[in-house]
C-alpha cells in the first residue's frame, strides 16, 4: 500500500509536469537573409523585449550570406524560418519542383523590393533611357541583376553588358569608373557609396518599384513542417514579430541598440541610417499602406510569378498558389504597425 506522503509527492510531481508541458517554449530556429545590418533590428527587437518569449517562443535569430541561402537552408530543415527574398522563394520552388520541404511565405514585410539601379550623377546618366548601351556591375546572385530584365523591359533598355564581382566590390568599382552602374539594395548600395567618398547628392538611384517594377521583397518564410506540425506557433510568431517590428519603427534609432549587442562593431549611426531607409522604401511604403502590412495581393503576386519565371529562366513555371500562406497571419488590429505616413 503506498502511503499517504509518497501519494502526495506523486501528485505534486504530476502537477509540476503537467504546469511545465503547458508552459513549455517552442524552439524556432530563424536566419535574416544577411549580416546583422539595420533592418535586423525588426527580428532581433522581439528577442530582446521578451516578446517571443512571452508567446512561449524560444527563437534564436542567425545571420546570412543571401536569401538563396536563407530559403535552402529552410528548406533542408535546418532552420525553421527565415527572412528572405520572394523571388528567390519562387525560383527555388520552380527549380525543386520535387523537393520534399519547400518553404512558403507567411508574412509580407518588404511590400517592395529593395533592388534598384545606381549610377553617379557625373555620368550623366539621370533616367533609365540614359542606360541604354551601358556597362552594369552586380555579383551574379544580386536580386537586382537576376530581376534587371524586368525592369529592362519595362523601361525598354537596350544592349546592356555586364561585369561580374564579388559583393565587396561593386560600389568600388563603380567609383573608380570600371563600370557605369549598378544593381543592389538601395538602403545598402547607396551606403556603400556615401562609406567610399561620395555624396548621396552625387548619386542617382532609380528603385524598380519607382520605374515599373512591382515585386515584392523579403518576406517571413516557414518550413511546411513547422506549419503542420504547430501552426500556432508560426502565429505566435508573426504576433511577437509585428509587436517588435512597431516598436522599432517608431523608434529606430532604439532598436539599433539590438543590432549593437549581437554584433558590436556596427556603426550605430549608420546602422540607423540604413533601417530608417528600409522602413521609408520598403517597408512603410504606399503599397503597403493599400495593402495593409504583412500581406500580399494575389494579382499582384500572380504577375510577379510570371515575371519571375521569365526573368529568371526558372525550370517549371511559378504557382503563386503554393508560395504564399496567409492563413496564420494576426488580426488586423495586431498588423497595424506601420507609422504614421510622413506628410
Amino acid at each position: 500500500m503506498i502511503q499517504r506522503p509518497v501519494l502526495k509527492t506523486i501528485a505534486a510531481l504530476a502537477a509540476a509536469a503537467a504546469l511545465g508541458s503547458a508552459h513549455a517554449e517552442t524552439a524556432i530556429k530563424f536566419q535574416l537573409d544577411w549580416r546583422f545590418e539595420g533592418p535586423a533590428a525588426l527580428f532581433l527587437q522581439p528577442v530582446a523585449k521578451g516578446y517571443f518569449k512571452a508567446a512561449d517562443l524560444d527563437v534564436t535569430v542567425d545571420s546570412g550570406n543571401g536569401s538563396g541561402g536563407t530559403v535552402t537552408r529552410v528548406a533542408s530543415g535546418s532552420y525553421d524560418m527565415g527572412f528572405a527574398d520572394m523571388a528567390a522563394l519562387m525560383e527555388f520552388h520552380a527549380n525543386n519542383p520535387d523537393a520534399p520541404n519547400k518553404p512558403v511565405a507567411v508574412m509580407m514585410v518588404y511590400n517592395n523590393t529593395p533592388a534598384a539601379v545606381l549610377a553617379l550623377k557625373k555620368s550623366g546618366i539621370s533616367k533609365p533611357a540614359d542606360l541604354n548601351g551601358k556597362k552594369f556591375g552586380a555579383p551574379v546572385f544580386d536580386a537586382g541583376r537576376k530581376a534587371f530584365p524586368i525592369f529592362q523591359k519595362a523601361n525598354k533598355i537596350e544592349n546592356v553588358t555586364w561585369t561580374s564581382m564579388d559583393p565587396a566590390l561593386r560600389e568600388t568599382m563603380l567609383v573608380r569608373g570600371d563600370i557605369d552602374a549598378i544593381t543592389g539594395f538601395g538602403f545598402t548600395s547607396l551606403l556603400n557609396l556615401e562609406a567610399r567618398g561620395v555624396k548621396a547628392a552625387d548619386v542617382v538611384m532609380m528603385p524598380y518599384a519607382d520605374y515599373g517594377v512591382k515585386l515584392y521583397g523579403n518576406a517571413i518564410i516557414a518550413s511546411p513542417k513547422l506549419i503542420k506540425e504547430n501552426p500556432a506557433a508560426v502565429k505566435a510568431f508573426l504576433v511577437a514579430f509585428a509587436k517588435g517590428a512597431k516598436d522599432v519603427m517608431a523608434n529606430p534609432a532604439a532598436g539599433i541598440e539590438t543590432v549593437k549587442a549581437r554584433d558590436g562593431i556596427v556603426n550605430a549611426a549608420l546602422e540607423t541610417r540604413r533601417l530608417q531607409l528600409a522602413i521609408d522604401t520598403v517597408i512603410a511604403t504606399p503599397d503597403a499602406r493599400r495593402e495593409g502590412f504583412g500581406q500580399v495581393t494575389p494579382g499582384r503576386l500572380a504577375l510577379m510569378a510570371s515575371q519571375v519565371s521569365d526573368a529568371y529562366n526558372t525550370k517549371a513555371r511559378i504557382d503563386p498558389t503554393v508560395i504564399w500562406d496567409g492563413s496564420m497571419l494576426p488580426t488586423a488590429a495586431q498588423l497595424n504597425v506601420l507609422p504614421p505616413a510622413k506628410k
